[in-house]
């Protein structure tokens, strides 16, 4: 089964795939693999233009929706 995830909010729309490759960008430019990466969890909060991130189930970070 293929599937793609949408965030639409305020004329904005956000594809899922894009929101990984950003929080990818900010594991990577922790000085980390890419194949260190086994888990993401992404907690999009439109009212706050931000997305969260958990990297293994234990690092975070964050950035806008912009």
């Amino acid at each position: 089964m293929k599937s793609t995830l949408y965030v639409e909010y305020q004329e904005k729309q956000l594809e899922e795939k894009d929101l990984i490759a950003k929080a990818k960008k900010i594991w990577t430019g922790k000085g980390k693999k890419a194949a260190e990466l086994s888990s993401l969890q992404l907690y999009v909060k439109p009212e706050e233009n931000m997305v969260y991130c958990v990297f293994n189930e234990d690092d975070k970070g964050e950035f806008t929706l912009d």
